[in-house]
């Protein structure tokens, strides 16, 4: 006996195949793990060694960057701003963060520091621990950052 079937029922399996093809064409291509090439952070913007994996650059169908950013324990970046912001994830590791004219922040894995564009900041590893964030940053007219002083030690120490 057939049994008579709505067309929405009919459809479903059709409209399913269909997002499942779509969601497979939207995949584009993987980057796979490991494939791209470590960096070490530039000694004229960070104190200390401070290693950089990229994941993604920004390019024409989304406009930020990511990367995996692992400090040694007392390593930090030089003062700076990104004009559309930036995004850290705090994945392993204690850290210290601080906006002009507020406190230095302890950071844990797990925390979020969100900094809107043009505030000026640092980050880095606290004195007696590594630590690793996940860098989503923005980019305006191809610039994502800019550099300003370093960090003194007596700015990186007043906690």
């Amino acid at each position: 006996m057939i049994k008579k079937m709505g067309f929405m029922a009919l459809l479903l399996p059709l409209i399913t195949l269909t997002a499942a093809a779509q969601q497979q064409e939207a995949v584009g291509h993987i980057v796979q793990a490991g494939s791209q090439q470590p960096v070490w952070g530039a000694a004229e913007h960070f104190t200390g060694r401070v290693r950089v994996d990229p994941l993604f650059s920004a390019d024409k169908d989304i406009s930020v960057s990511a990367a995996y950013v692992t400090f040694e324990p007392g390593a930090r970046t030089a003062w700076h701003t990104h004009p559309a912001g930036q995004r850290l994830v705090v994945t392993s590791g204690v850290g210290l963060t601080q906006q002009q004219g507020q406190p230095v922040k302890i950071i844990h894995p797990g925390d979020v520091v969100i900094y809107p564009p043009g505030v000026k900041h640092w980050h880095g590893a606290a004195p007696d621990s590594a630590m690793t964030h996940l860098a989503v940053t923005g980019m305006v007219a191809g610039k994502s950052v800019e550099w300003m002083e370093k960090v003194s030690d007596e700015q990186y120490n007043a906690r």
